[in-house]
């Protein structure tokens, strides 16, 4: 559903806009209790029941847009319980991150077959002779499949000639790589936490919009009010995000009037983290380990400590382009708040790590940042343009996509190492990278680079993203071409790595 106006993205958009425009107004986070009001307004529901439990969402949403967690049904709290500890600039977030708004959840069906309108009663009835179980019937002239039997192999929907038989799978369980998706005893969803890392592709899959991840809008507002040097490290995955007139230069203008004080491309700690993972990869493969897989991806990379802790050993050491940039920002401006704007909802997790919670202040999705911009009634159509971003190469810009990163690296070796042949194999999904794992483990890949994306076409299919996948993947393309070098090798950068570490 990503790139698709909906009401479910038109609500999260008035929610971020909302609290950045309380943000902006002074901070005063007791009119929080008056946003479900602005959100949904009237006395008229528009999607749900009642105008009373459509207000009770959007202020679950407010509170998580805030960084705080949902309120238990079973007792009475107000809304802006806890909001004291939470909306200052110093508050990180607290796990858990992806949650599940319980009164938005539909209880939609779970794994299931089920005949459609379209069975014509055909006197083949191939479906019940290929069923293994014989779990399915004529029933009033048309064929029903008897639940209590089914084991649902799909050998039925696959031999129907009419496609009359549909798979019925819950959207957010479908999306969950990490089969993190269950359902509670009135058939709800439910995160298992233990198995959650947040890549927040349940989030974008959800047709009832009722899961949502927690946010900083309010924490980063509040740290510009007062005045810090707050510089945000922008992923590549950011152009053409906030509309067709967002060009580099018009997006620092917009930017610097929302209160930056710097902006600066990630693109430049992935260029740093090309060249280290290509030097992590010569010496430690076959060396000291079987395998490398890349460091990049946070739910990638949490996906392997969680499944196949045994294999934990074999990700690269290297430091994730977010980190790099905002190191470098730390050592160029001691002092400063660095922000990371991305796309990923995982980066969210990886920021409040131990370690990099001192380099990371802040995480802001692509999504937040444009209820920042609408708050500040920002026209990218009329803002005048500064300066562009061209301190990233091509290859750093490609980490956005799948493939860009081992991409990178391999061609970071083949011109340090001519005669040395790497072979590359990587996975997109986090299904699609357990599989990949499970091969690892096995041996299939010994000597391997191997590069895993949590999200389905790489970071430009991140949960805080605003453009359809496609589309993304070609503009970063086109950005990428842009860029004024080629090779992490012609950074300015290549050699600050080392010292960042």
């Amino acid at each position: 559903m990503r790139g698709i106006p909906s009401l479910i993205t038109d609500i999260r958009k008035k929610v971020f806009t909302e609290v950045a425009r309380m943000a902006y107004d002074g901070g005063d986070y007791t009119k929080a209790e008056d946003l479900p009001y602005i959100i949904v307004p009237g006395d008229q529901p528009l999607h749900r029941e009642s105008v009373f439990l459509e207000r009770a969402i959007a202020g679950e949403r407010v509170r998580l847009a805030m960084g705080l967690g949902v309120r238990p049904v079973q007792t009475r709290s107000l809304m802006t319980d806890g909001m004291d500890a939470a909306a200052v600039a110093e508050a990180y977030y607290e796990p858990p991150l992806v949650n599940i708004i319980p009164y938005a959840c539909h209880a939609c069906p779970t794994n299931q077959y089920r005949v459609t309108e379209s069975c014509q009663n055909c006197l083949a009835a191939s479906c019940q002779k290929v069923c293994p179980k014989d779990a399915i019937s004529f029933v009033n002239g048309k064929s029903c499949i008897d639940p209590d039997k089914c084991i649902k192999c799909g050998k039925c929907a696959k031999a129907c000639p009419y496609h009359a038989i549909i798979h019925l799978e819950r959207p957010c369980a479908a999306a969950c790589g990490m089969d993190a998706i269950v359902s509670d005893a009135h058939g709800r969803a439910v995160i298992n936490q233990d198995k959650c890392v947040a890549c927040g592709q349940c989030l974008v899959s959800c047709p009832f919009g009722a899961i949502v991840d927690k946010g900083q809008i309010f924490q980063v507002i509040q740290s510009i009010l007062k005045e810090d040097k707050v510089i945000a490290i922008v992923a590549p995955a950011f152009i053409g995000q906030f509309g067709k007139h967002s060009t580099p230069g018009k997006f620092i203008a917009a930017m610097k009037q929302l209160g930056f004080h710097r902006v600066v491309e990630v693109a430049v700690g992935a260029d740093m983290c090309t060249i280290e993972e290509a030097k992590d990869f010569l010496e430690k493969v076959p060396s000291q380990q079987k395998y490398m897989a890349t460091s990049c991806c946070p739910a990638w990379h949490s996906m392997i400590y969680k499944l196949f802790p045994g294999e934990a050993g074999n990700i690269s050491m290297t430091l994730t382009p977010m980190v790099f940039t905002a190191r470098l920002m730390k050592q160029k401006y001691p002092g400063c708040k660095v922000v990371f704007v991305g796309p990923c909802a995982a980066k969210k997790l990886e920021a409040i790590r131990a370690d990099i919670r001192s380099d990371v202040d802040f995480v802001l999705t692509f999504e937040e940042l444009q209820g920042m911009f609408e708050a500040k009634e920002i026209n990218f159509e009329t803002i005048a343009p500064m300066f562009d971003l061209n301190e990233g190469t091509a290859a750093g810009r490609g980490f956005a996509v799948s493939g860009g990163v081992a991409g990178a690296v391999t061609e970071v070796i083949r011109q340090t190492n001519p005669d040395m042949e790497v072979k590359t194999a990587r996975a997109e999904g986090l299904r699609e990278c357990r599989k990949l794992m499970t091969l690892a483990k096995a041996g299939k890949y010994n000597g391997y680079l191997l590069e895993g994306m949590a999200c389905p076409g790489g970071c430009v299919a991140g949960a805080g993203t605003l453009l359809p996948v496609e589309l993304a993947a070609n503009v970063v393309g086109r950005y990428q071409k842009e860029a004024q070098t080629e090779s992490p090798l012609e950074s300015p950068y290549r050699d600050k790595a080392e010292h960042l570490d």
